[in-house]
């Protein structure tokens, strides 16, 4: 896990930087800036927007008896956009809008469930709660 963490933080980042300076080096730096910020405050709107239809989704998922979790898995990819759109770049603003699209949502939806579904099968989810501890 280490290392997937460590090529994480080290190769995206540089990625990104290089794509910051081919858009620069083609468009110039000031649009290139500007870019970046429009990203940035359009995927701001997004998240706060589809985070706001979420938690409707949930309430109503909650007034009706029933258990949210199609909408808890899309507030994950929500709050995994506005993450992605926190940090500098290109890429990670893409990625992270696509994250904020219902449409596209849903398909990221489909892969996290059965990603779910085969840690499940396998019994690889664990948890270190003590309900001890909560008293």
């Amino acid at each position: 896990m280490f290392t997937k963490l460590l090529l994480l933080f080290t190769i995206v980042p540089l990625i990104e930087i290089y794509v910051l300076i081919k858009v620069g080096q083609h468009f110039g730096a000031l649009d290139t800036i500007m870019l970046v910020l429009f990203t940035g405050l359009f995927g701001a709107w997004m998240a706060r927007s589809q985070g706001l239809i979420v938690l409707k989704n949930i309430q109503t998922d909650l007034h009706s008896g029933q258990l949210p979790t199609e909408s808890l898995t899309d507030g994950l990819i929500v709050l995994i956009g506005g993450v992605l759109l926190i940090t500098p770049g290109l890429i990670t603003d893409c990625t992270g809008l696509l994250l904020l699209f219902p449409q596209s949502r849903r398909a990221f939806r489909k892969f996290i469930t059965s990603q779910f579904k085969k840690y499940i099968a396998k019994n690889n989810v664990y948890t270190n709660i003590h309900f001890d501890d909560l008293d």
